[in-house]
């Protein structure tokens, strides 16, 4: 699709993915269900995620956990690939916000690639809430978040203790406050990350 739309030089969203490698996806779910099956769970949250965001006529890149994989199911003409850099979630979410606003976009969001519950109009109304907020987050049943986005590039959000913990939306929330930033809450949705997770989502193998 040709750059003539407006929004592929001002909004970009990043998607935060990794390899599909057995025994390193959903590791929580795995300790129940086995790897093999988590990793069946996690390609399908992928083809889920790769759906929802495939309308989207905004820049669109994806973040690899290990490296780029040339072969999967998100097309180098439509989507930038890049890999994560980072010591934890938060810096290398940092990282990829910091590079791109550098490279000129105006409105960054992204997501993870956990959520059967995302929604192509969930992430139009995200992008939207930029134009009258600094921030915009999602949060996630279990405490975390399954969506963030803002309009220029601030680093503190991102430096919390800890990660992957129940606290982690609430913790970034105070930092909102914090560093003034004024900001739109979305809908909560579920993660699924764990078997309870699974058993009350709609997703079914």
């Amino acid at each position: 699709m040709e750059k003539q739309n407006r929004q592929y030089d001002k909004e970009a969203l990043l998607i935060f993915v990794k390899n599909l490698q057995k025994g390193k996806v959903k590791t929580r779910l795995a300790e129940t269900i086995g790897e093999a099956r988590a990793l069946d769970i996690y390609r399908e949250l992928l083809t889920i995620t790769k759906s929802v965001v495939e309308p989207l006529e905004i820049a669109r890149q994806v973040w690899y956990s290990d490296y780029i994989d040339e072969d999967d199911l998100w097309p180098g003409v439509a989507y930038e690939k890049r890999v994560q850099e980072g010591k934890n979630l938060g810096m290398r979410m940092q990282m990829a916000f910091r590079r791109a606003f550098g490279s000129g976009f105006e409105k960054v969001i992204i997501i993870g690639s956990d959520c059967a519950e995302i929604s192509t109009s969930l992430l139009r109304q995200a992008f939207d809430r930029l134009n009258n907020h600094g921030a915009v987050i999602g949060p996630a049943a279990d405490g975390g978040y399954y969506l963030l986005g803002t309009n220029r590039f601030y680093p503190d959000i991102f430096e919390l203790d800890e990660w992957s913990t129940a606290s982690v939306y609430d913790r970034t929330i105070k930092q909102f406050h914090k560093k003034r930033i004024s900001y739109a809450v979305l809908a909560e949705l579920n993660d699924i990350d764990t078997e309870a997770d699974l058993k009350d989502s709609s997703l079914v193998l």
